[in-house]
């Protein structure tokens, strides 16, 4: 699917939760916070920092806390999507049985964007990352692709060395690693050709 270029689009591309969806940008809408659209969803902006989100999925839709994780009084709804990945993103999934209640939903907003006036979000230390053997036993062998490899952000690198370590059978990991060694030495990410879509 194209990414999508406005709110409008994006809600008309996610039907089966179009109510919700425009009833939870009607509701955002009425705060000081910009409307745009990145990483092809809509983006709720405030003082041109990420603020809200929305995103929908195949058995949900949600709200994105940009900095949920400092919430301190509003938190019974928020959730972390990825347990131990994700840092201040928090969001609050609705569904059809848990559908948007925008009074309930208004202490939130008002109290992330007191947050982002008057705190910094923390910064935290990236995880050191652990090379598979496959990558150590490779730049053995081949020196100039690890500079290559380094070169990368470490997002990139994460998504390489998950790659090949997700790979079960010692077999499947030897062909993802003959696979992937193009990209490496072209400096690309592993899923950078999706990301132009």
């Amino acid at each position: 699917m194209a990414k999508n270029k406005n709110v409008e689009k994006y809600i008309s591309d996610h039907s089966r939760w179009g109510e919700g969806l425009k009833l939870l940008r009607d509701f955002l809408t009425k705060f000081p916070l910009q409307e745009t659209i990145k990483w092809g969803a809509p983006v709720y902006t405030y003082k041109d920092k990420n603020c809200i989100g929305l995103a929908a999925f195949k058995n949900h839709y949600a709200l994105w806390l940009f900095h949920g994780s400092l919430l301190k009084d509003n938190i019974q709804l928020l959730q972390n999507a990825q347990e131990g990945k994700t840092q201040s993103l928090r969001q609050i999934r609705f569904s059809d049985s848990t559908p948007p209640d925008v009074s309930l939903l208004k202490p939130y907003v008002i109290e992330l964007m007191n947050v982002m006036d008057n705190e910094t979000p923390p910064k935290t230390k990236p995880k050191k990352l652990i090379l598979t053997k496959e990558f150590k036993e490779l730049f053995e062998i081949q020196p100039d692709l690890e500079k290559d490899f380094v070169a990368l952000s470490p997002g990139k690198q994460k998504e390489y060395v998950s790659y090949i370590a997700e790979a079960k059978r010692e077999s499947t990991r030897k062909a993802r690693l003959e696979k992937i060694l193009p990209l490496l030495k072209e400096r690309k990410g592993l899923n950078d050709k999706y990301k132009n879509c």
